[in-house]
């Protein structure tokens, strides 16, 4: 099969192509007002992926034509063939305070009504579309291919998602992402409460004074954890004193349901699968991942980096750092067993366990990803 080095994901950029579609990939578009002339449209290797199509043109002629046309899906909440990642505007429509009636939470439930873990056949092919449209939208982000910043140096930041918004380390990773988005990294998280939501939220806020961060902790720390009253309200609050933050990633999963998004996120890529969630997260963040502590989840995605790391999965060897002395050396011995793994591999020396936000970021900056 002849490779697809176009990919179409905007009307703009259909128009620019003057009607030549010889080997591109058109994802998700309404073309039904595109004034052509689908006489005249060269299509032979194209693919349509859930594009909607003016009357007239039958999909019998664009086959004909050497075109594949991939077809929508009825009664879905979601888009299979998304062309962009989600905002949180969009998967916010339709909250409320008392009710929850947020597209978020219909796909939610409609991910649970499928079956989440044996869905149909027609269920799955959905949900695979969908995740496999949300990868392609996230690496046009990082790679700079829809923004005008260029590729991301992406830095990931992992913990535990009950970790209360008073806590010491929820403080001290909002500070320490506000720094590395001040610093030219581009913050990547699971996007979830605790840790998750301390990440996004200092990188959201990057611009903002000392002080003003405090205010912001302090107005989101009237309501601790997830399950507390007034929760998301005291989030939107802080978006509300702040409504234009930086940039950063969220890539959550409707696999934990039970979570809330966080809200401070720009770009949410939410996947249906948590196991290419969690890989691609990891694989995304070749400047780095810090981890601050965290439960199960938090240990698992350690090793899972390690394992990048240790067979260069990815052709790159990415820095570490382990940020809570205790909680990684004497409550879990976590760091003293990877050390051990590493023994003798390059990525020995890319490893950093300290209580210090200053200290991890300085690190990752002496060690950035080497192939």
């Amino acid at each position: 099969m002849s490779s697809y080095v176009r990919e179409l994901d905007s009307v703009a950029a259909l128009c620019r192509s003057e009607g030549q579609l010889g080997h591109a990939v058109v994802q998700g578009l309404d073309l039904r007002k595109l004034g052509v002339d689908w006489d005249e449209v060269e299509c032979e290797g194209a693919i349509f992926l859930g594009c909607g199509f003016p009357d007239g043109v039958e999909i019998a002629d664009l086959l004909a034509k050497g075109a594949m046309v991939f077809p929508g899906f009825s009664d879905l909440p979601f888009d299979p063939y998304r062309p962009r990642l989600y905002s949180r505007a969009e998967l916010m429509e339709g909250w409320t305070p008392l009710v929850d009636q947020s597209v978020d939470k219909k796909i939610y439930d409609y991910f649970v009504g499928a079956g989440k873990d044996r869905p149909s056949v027609i269920d799955a092919l959905a949900q695979r579309l969908h995740d496999h449209a949300i990868e392609d939208a996230m690496h046009d982000l990082l790679e700079g291919r829809t923004d005008r910043s260029g590729r991301k140096k992406v830095v990931g930041l992992m913990g535990g998602h009950g970790t209360p918004r008073t806590d010491p380390y929820y403080w001290k990773v909002a500070r320490m992402a506000q720094q590395l988005t001040r610093d030219g990294y581009f913050v990547a998280t699971g996007g979830g409460p605790g840790i998750m939501e301390a990440a996004n939220l200092g990188a959201y806020l990057a611009d903002v004074s000392n002080k003003e961060m405090e205010s912001a902790l302090l107005i989101l720390g009237r309501s601790e954890v997830y399950t507390d009253p007034g929760y998301m309200e005291a989030a939107q609050e802080v978006l509300d004193m702040y409504p234009h933050g930086q940039a950063s990633l969220a890539v959550p999963t409707w696999f934990y349901g039970h979570e809330p998004g966080n809200l401070f996120s720009v770009h949410i890529a939410k996947y249906f699968s948590n196991s290419l969630r969690e890989d691609g997260l990891l694989t995304i963040a070749a400047h780095g991942i810090v981890f601050a502590p965290g439960s199960a989840g938090t240990t698992q995605e350690v090793f899972q980096d390690a394992t990048q790391n240790h067979y260069q999965t990815f052709g790159v060897v990415s820095p570490m750092a382990f940020l809570g002395k205790e909680h990684f050396g004497e409550k879990t011995g976590v760091f003293d067993c990877l050390s051990r793994q590493a023994a003798g591999k390059a990525y020995a020396d890319s490893l950093l366990l300290t209580n210090s936000g200053e200290k991890v970021i300085e690190f990752l900056k002496a060690h950035p990803p080497v192939g």
